[in-house]
């Protein structure tokens, strides 16, 4: 359709000195350093929208707890650590991020939630958690990553990797709208800025499939609809995966 990528244009013609900083390569390195703000505002607005989805999500944590009985939890893309709130006291935490300037919001969220317990904080890219042993983690937890991730395959094939046998993988991320619906056509036109705004975040992602693809033993996922006026990520994915 000619009509896209026309106003696709016409959608960065507004934002146009940031489409030009990133073509000079200087928006990257300079988004980096800002995104972890703009993320500590953004993030419980949005907390507040899926309060009931996420305590949901996360109130069986505990069935999952390894022989010890204790939980060993993997945030991957942990950010400014929002999702803190929602896991069970005395849960062992590991996070990682690819991006080390969300280090002091991740603190001062830890320092929040004192009925968890930080065991390590790692850089890295869910694409590559290496500094995570083998059959190490009881839960995986994944929320708006996915999105952005550079591939799923390989983020989802470590989340097997570090999961024991009997593990569970918990995701929450938007998707893309019906391909028949206005709201594929505005996701179409906003996705190239969205991106550049949103540290890579794509729009239009079919993750359920990515899902269904994987080896796990058995998936439990609903398709839900989150109302955010003006924000083209109404479509979301929720559940959970058992290794």
């Amino acid at each position: 359709m000619v009509l896209i990528p026309s106003l696709q244009r016409c959608v960065q013609l507004l934002l146009l000195p940031l489409h030009v900083l990133a073509c000079l390569g200087f928006w990257d390195s300079f988004y980096k350093k800002v995104f972890p703000y703009v993320m500590a505002k953004v993030a419980p607005i949005y907390n507040h929208k899926v309060y009931k989805q996420k305590q949901e999500l996360f109130s069986n944590l505990r069935k999952f707890a390894g022989p010890s009985g204790q939980l060993m939890l993997l945030e991957i893309g942990t950010g400014t650590g929002t999702n803190f709130q929602f896991y069970p006291p005395g849960c062992r935490l590991t996070c990682t991020d690819p991006n080390p300037n969300f280090r002091k919001f991740l603190l001062k969220s830890l320092s929040e939630n004192q009925h968890l317990k930080l065991e390590r904080l790692v850089v890295a890219s869910g694409e590559d958690l290496h500094q995570i042993p083998d059959g190490t983690m009881d839960v995986v937890v994944c929320t708006l990553v996915l999105c952005s991730v550079t591939n799923i395959k390989k983020v989802l094939m470590e989340v097997l990797r570090v999961l024991r046998l009997g593990g569970a993988f918990c995701f929450l991320e938007h998707v893309a709208a019906d391909h028949s619906s206005w709201k594929y056509f505005w996701q179409q036109i906003c996705c190239p800025t969205w991106k550049l705004i949103f540290d890579g975040c794509c729009l239009m992602r079919e993750i359920w499939k990515n899902l269904e693809q994987a080896n796990f033993l058995e998936l439990n996922l609903q398709h839900v609809n989150i109302e955010q006026p003006w924000m083209p990520v109404w479509p979301h994915i929720i559940g959970y995966a058992v290794k």
